[in-house]
């Protein structure tokens, strides 16, 4: 008699994660922690979002943040998140950029878009087009370069501070004091060249010395 043959079960078909990689523009969709994340290119970021916002019940924007992986030729990665509350989903959207290239601004479909592609373009220097506002908005207006940029250095290029000889706030370029630089790398147990107690091993006693006994 042969042998029963035992199908393999077929997974189940996901298919809010099928709408997604059906729709144009996005190149790939996974999820992740229950959350669907799909990767959009930049020229379809806005027939996208407005396609999930009036079809797909995705009406709120969470926040829009940015990424840097400079080993990258597209070094920055936007990241949407939006929200359903009617559908209680979550979604992330991510589009990859590079220093000079603009990405298309979503402020027309979200008004509070303006808020977070402003810091966006404040910290990591992406620019957004169509966005009216490209003020800084976390710095201040004579800061130099965008400080969540990976190879942006820790200590700044600038320093601000009140002199109170001049009654007024200065920009000093960063100086680092010799000490800072000056590394010696050494563990704080093997910088300890001296011990409390150590003049007690290293005394040698006299003779007719109280000490001796």
């Amino acid at each position: 008699m042969a042998d029963d043959v035992v199908e393999a079960p077929v997974a189940p078909v996901d298919a809010e994660l099928e709408t997604m990689r059906a729709l144009p523009g996005v190149t790939a969709v996974r999820r992740e922690l229950g959350a669907l994340v799909a990767h959009v290119e930049p020229g379809a970021l806005l027939d996208v979002c407005a396609k999930l916002r009036d079809s797909h019940a995705f009406a709120q924007v969470m926040d829009i943040c940015g990424v840097d992986w400079p080993e990258r030729p597209l070094r920055f990665d936007i990241v949407y998140n939006l929200l359903s509350v009617t559908r209680n989903a979550r979604l992330r959207l991510v589009v990859a950029t590079d220093e000079k290239t603009a990405i298309p601004s979503v402020s027309g479909l979200w008004k509070c878009a303006t808020w977070w592609e402003r810091e966006i373009w404040d910290l990591f220097g992406v620019a957004f087009d169509g966005l009216e506002d490209h003020r800084r908005i976390l710095t201040d207006y004579n800061f130099e370069g965008n400080p969540l940029r990976k190879d942006f250095p820790l200590t700044g290029y600038l320093e601000v501070r009140y002199d109170e000889e001049r009654k007024a706030v200065i920009y000093e370029n960063v100086k680092l004091t010799q000490e800072f630089l000056n590394f010696d790398f050494l563990s704080p147990w093997e910088g300890m060249t001296t011990l409390p107690g150590d003049e007690k091993a290293r005394f040698v006693p006299k003779a007719g010395d109280e000490r001796n006994g």
